[in-house]
């Protein structure tokens, strides 16, 4: 049993993209299909596919390597991080938030547009 599904499933992904592994399989929550659904609009992922209880996700290569370099989990199961929207546009650097907003699960650059701050999940880089 894993107490923060959704840090299990950044981990995993971080992991697979380290050992050139194209393919990672969780269990399907709500939330974890949220975030993977995030990580394809922004180019992460290439392919989602569910069944049984379960969710695969393909990681997206250019050019023989993975798009996703690195994950850094901000929120953890015992410490919430929550983000107003004028600290998501000081961000700087080519990293990006993952963000649960009352909007969805969105990228930071979605969080912009539709004006909105939420807790900071995780930053991808």
């Amino acid at each position: 049993m894993v107490n923060y599904p959704v840090g299990d499933f950044l981990i995993r992904l971080k992991n697979a993209a380290m050992a050139d592994r194209s393919e990672v399989t969780t269990q399907n929550t709500k939330l974890i299909r949220a975030v993977a659904e995030a990580l394809k609009r922004e180019g992460f992922l290439s392919e989602i596919t569910q069944s049984k209880g379960q969710i695969a996700v393909k990681l997206a290569y250019k050019s023989k390597q993975p798009v996703l370099m690195d994950i850094k989990l901000i929120s953890k199961l015992g410490l919430r991080v929550y983000k107003s929207l004028d600290e998501i546009k000081d961000k700087k650097g080519a990293s990006l938030f993952i963000i649960s907003t009352p909007y969805g699960v969105l990228s930071s650059k979605e969080a912009i547009k539709k004006q909105a701050g939420g807790e900071v999940i995780a930053e991808i880089y």
